[in-house]
């Protein structure tokens, strides 16, 4: 072998050499870099969760013992009996029975009524559609305090003050955020879809409930995750409305709680409280995939 091969060699030796080391450099960054997102991924969960922590903790624990200082997360002895005790301490399951009528007569609403209307505006041509639309829009720039007096009075002329209909029925006539977030996923479905279903003879209603609502299942998932966690959780509306304790929902008997007795159960409050958030959990932990779904995707199915 030559001094000129064995040079070129060690050239080649060498480059490998370097370039073994540059990957490995490089593997040791990514791994340091997912190492910190990773640290701080868990810790910004652990941040999230402590308020859900500290009430599971709370729930297992004796009166006494939620009013000691400085508090212990863990309790010296679980006690599950607290959660049998919150659920029948007020008429819980009056308040259950109220709030799923409630959530699921405004959740049917919703998302016929809002889907329906988004279809006409994302598929319908007339003169000031888009104006329409915009007018649609501008009512989110108006808070609910501005209204709340002049509801309140047009409700109590009705007669509908202490029932469900003032929570149950506006929201049949539609939501400006849940429109225009159908409006947006309908504009992705392929206008081609409507022609060819025009041509077989379907009527515009027959494209909304035949074409449009199947592939618009993941914007449905959406707007009803949305409109199930607002209503299961809305406390202001049914506070100004209902005025008798068997109409009360959920949010409501929490807040009965509170105030109520010289001394406030905590533990109790916090078993009723990690009850009554457990449907929104579940339902976004089982809807999560649709969920992101409605997000993200487009309406053109393969």
């Amino acid at each position: 072998m030559t001094v000129n091969q064995l040079s070129h060699e060690a050239q080649v030796h060498a480059l490998a050499a370097r370039a073994a080391a540059a990957r490995r450099r490089r593997l040791r960054r990514a791994t340091v870099g997912r190492g910190v997102i990773l640290s701080v991924a868990v810790l910004g969960a652990l941040i999230i969760m402590m308020p859900v922590l500290w009430m599971i903790s709370t729930s297992l624990k004796t009166l006494q013992q939620t009013l000691v200082f400085p508090p212990r997360w863990i309790p010296t002895a679980l006690h599950w009996e607290n959660y049998p005790t919150a659920l029948t301490f007020l008429p819980f399951a009056t308040y259950a029975r109220n709030t799923i009528l409630i959530t699921g007569t405004i959740l049917i609403g919703e998302v016929l009524t809002n889907s329906f209307v988004a279809y006409g505006f994302a598929r319908l041509r007339a003169p000031g559609r888009n104006w329409l639309f915009v007018l649609v829009l501008s009512t989110m720039l108006i808070p609910f305090p501005v209204i709340m007096i002049p509801q309140y009075v047009l409700f109590k002329h009705l007669g509908w003050i202490d029932t469900f209909l003032p929570l149950i029925v506006p929201p049949w006539f539609g939501s400006a955020f849940l429109i225009f977030m159908m409006r947006q996923f309908y504009l992705t479905i392929p206008r081609e879809l409507d022609d060819a279903a025009e041509i077989d003879g379907c009527s515009y209603f027959g494209i909304y409930w035949r074409i449009m609502l199947p592939l618009s299942k993941p914007a449905l998932a959406t707007v009803a995750i949305f409109s199930f966690t607002y209503n299961w959780n809305d406390y202001l509306a049914p506070l100004i409305y209902l005025n008798s304790q068997s109409n009360y929902t959920l949010a409501l008997g929490l807040a009965n709680f509170i105030g109520r007795y010289s001394v406030t159960p905590w533990n109790l409050l916090m078993a009723a409280s990690l009850v009554t958030v457990l449907p929104c959990v579940l339902l976004f932990f089982f809807a999560q995939r649709f969920f992101i779904q409605g997000i993200v995707v487009s309406g053109v199915k393969g």
